[in-house]
C-alpha cells in the first residue's frame, strides 16, 4: 500500500449536479425570503450557471458573484447578477448544507469516488503511509478515488467514512493524495463501484457535518473545495 497516490488525474472524483433536487432546494430557499443568492466560488463548487438559473427561476432578483467576467457570462444568458450586496437568501436550505440544527433539503450536489481495487488485509498488515492503521484482525479493504488533492483532507484518515452499496465504511489510514483506503469489513465491492463521499439520499447525505466536526471548517468550505476539484456532470 505505499504508493497509492500514483495513479492518473482521470480517476478524479465525481460532482453529480441533481436539477431536480437544485430546483426543489431553490424553492424551498426562496420561501424563506430574500432576493440575494450567493454564488460566489463557482455557486460553492455546484457550477455557476444551473445555479443561477434555478434561482432566478424560483424567484430571485439576482444571484452575487465573484466579479466581471461571472456577470458578463450570467447575461449572454439574460440571468441578472452582482458582484456587490449582501446576501439574504439562505444558502444553507439553497446547497443542502447539513449541520445546522434545522433540516436542510436533500443536498443538490453528491460527491463520488470509485472503487480501484480491494485487497485482503491479514492481522498486522499496515494501511497507507506511517501505516496510522493496522488490521487488529483479517479483513477486506478498498483503494478509493479521491485523496488531500481533491479536497478529501488528510484529517478525514481514520475518522470519517464513506458511503460504498449502502453502508458507511470508515476510511482507514492517512489520506493520501488522490485515494484513500476504506474499510469493508468482511463485505466485498466491485471494481468501479461508487463511492459516495457526501450528499445523496443515503447514507452520507450528512456526511458534511461529520467533516466539519473533525476538520473544524466548515460543511460549506469542504464541500466548495472538493466539488472544485472534482469532474462535474448534471442528471434529472
Amino acid at each position: 500500500m505505499e504508493n497509492v497516490h500514483q495513479i492518473p488525474s482521470s480517476a478524479a472524483p465525481r460532482a453529480v449536479l441533481s436539477r431536480s433536487a437544485l430546483r426543489a432546494s431553490a424553492s424551498t430557499a426562496l420561501a424563506g425570503g430574500g432576493r440575494i443568492a450567493d454564488l460566489r466560488r463557482d455557486a460553492h463548487g455546484h457550477g455557476l450557471l444551473p445555479v443561477a438559473r434555478a434561482v432566478i427561476d424560483a424567484g430571485a432578483e439576482r444571484v452575487l458573484v465573484d466579479g466581471p467576467a461571472e456577470i458578463a457570462q450570467l447575461a449572454q444568458h439574460a440571468l441578472p447578477a452582482t458582484d456587490v450586496g449582501t446576501v439574504d437568501i439562505d444558502s444553507h436550505l439553497l446547497y443542502g448544507i447539513p449541520g445546522q440544527g434545522a433540516s436542510v433539503p436533500l443536498p443538490p450536489l453528491r460527491l463520488l469516488g470509485r472503487v480501484m481495487s480491494t485487497k485482503q488485509l491479514r492481522a498486522g498488515d499496515g494501511v497507507s503511509y506511517g501505516y496510522t492503521y493496522r488490521a487488529v484482525s483479517p479483513h477486506r479493504i478498498a483503494l478509493v478515488t479521491g485523496g488531500y488533492a481533491q479536497g478529501i483532507v488528510r484529517a478525514l484518515g481514520n475518522r470519517a467514512a464513506v458511503e460504498i452499496g449502502g453502508v458507511m465504511r470508515p476510511i482507514i489510514g492517512r489520506v493520501a493524495m488522490d485515494v484513500c483506503v476504506v474499510d469493508l469489513g468482511e463485505s466485498r465491492a466491485e471494481v468501479g463501484q461508487p463511492a459516495t463521499f457526501f450528499g445523496g439520499s443515503g447514507p452520507a447525505r450528512s456526511a458534511l457535518a461529520e467533516w466539519a466536526d473533525v476538520t473544524g471548517l466548515t460543511a460549506a468550505e469542504l464541500m466548495t473545495v472538493a466539488a472544485s476539484h472534482a469532474i462535474h456532470e448534471e442528471e434529472d
